[in-house]
């Protein structure tokens, strides 16, 4: 059997990153950026461990890709992250003219999309990649909460 590193493996590793946050009390999101098919980041949502509310999973890519990489640029690397990218994210996002953005669930409440936030005119975006497990962990977590309060 051939070992494909495809957008479901990729997502798969941005899951494990989603588990940790949900492990920390954090939402559960997370997200691995990649470049030509190699994990450079792997991060997940720590704004309450930090106290910092731009601590999502995909701020704190960023930030490792490019220290990884040198640069401020994401050129030739994919981002895959458990949930659509709130309007802060892409914002960030746009200014490091990601490649690729692959997202597991659609946030139709905070989304960028929904939210009117814009990527980058050259960035590929594709959505819904491991839509209903991503899912499946928000609403535990989001259960999990309501039953501790």
């Amino acid at each position: 059997m051939e070992f494909i590193l495809d957008d479901r493996y990729f997502m798969q590793k941005a899951l494990q990153e989603a588990e940790v946050a949900f492990e920390k009390g954090e939402v559960p999101v997370g997200a691995v950026i990649t470049v030509n098919d190699r994990i450079i980041a792997r991060a997940h949502n720590l704004t309450e461990q930090l106290h910092d509310v731009t601590a999502h999973a995909e701020m704190q890519a960023i930030t490792a890709a490019a220290n990884f990489l040198g640069g401020k640029y994401l050129h030739n690397c994919s981002l895959y992250v458990t949930l659509e990218p709130c309007q802060m994210c892409a914002g960030a996002l746009y200014w490091s003219q990601i490649s690729r953005i692959v997202f597991a669930a659609y946030d139709p409440q905070r989304g960028f999309s929904t939210m009117g936030g814009k990527i980058h005119p050259k960035t590929e975006l594709k959505g819904g990649v491991l839509e209903v497990e991503a899912s499946d962990i928000l609403k535990r977590f989001f259960i999990q909460k309501r039953n501790l309060n």
